[in-house]
């Protein structure tokens, strides 16, 4: 079930988000570290109402957040619609024992038919330039990548950036 996160939900949240990093650093992929994603990430994500959680039997398994919030790492970037009415995915996240099962196809579908839904023009994220696992994933879901952007306090590597104009 997907829905609405809380601020009880937080410390679930971080020990799932904790777990991923670990599983991707010991994957060669160093994406999330003890800067990011951090606990003061998602509590304004609650606040702001855009974050969600994937609960399987009551626990926190995966957490996808939702914003019409442009970061300004974006700004650079020649985005394929106008910087006007598109949301943002964030912190999209399946704990380590639920991946492969298509939870993060669930996530996504669910973003989609929000933006759709909500007449949005376009969905923007980004994604670690190591990670190519989540690169093939988006790009078999149509998303064109775009440029580079850099989080200095995640690694040296870039991120790329995607857009799915809808």
């Amino acid at each position: 079930m997907i829905r609405k996160g809380t601020l009880m939900d937080i410390e679930a949240i971080m020990d799932m988000t904790k777990a991923c990093a670990k599983h991707m650093i010991a994957n060669g992929i160093y994406q999330w570290n003890e800067h990011y994603p951090n606990k003061g990430a998602f509590i304004n994500d609650v606040k702001r109402e855009e974050l969600y959680v994937l609960e399987i039997d009551e626990k926190i398994a995966g957490t996808l957040v939702v914003s019409t919030y442009m970061d300004e790492e974006y700004i650079p970037i020649k985005w394929l619609t106008e910087n006007e009415n598109n949301i943002y995915i964030h912190r999209l996240g399946v704990h380590p024992k639920y991946q492969g099962k298509g939870y993060a196809q669930s996530l996504m579908d669910y973003a989609e038919r929000y933006a759709i839904d909500n007449n949005y023009t376009s969905i923007r994220l980004d994604t670690f330039s190591q990670n190519k696992r989540n690169q093939k994933f988006y790009e078999l879901r149509d998303y064109k990548r775009l440029g580079n952007i850099y989080f200095p306090k995640q690694s040296e590597y870039p991120f790329y950036c995607y857009e799915k104009v809808l």
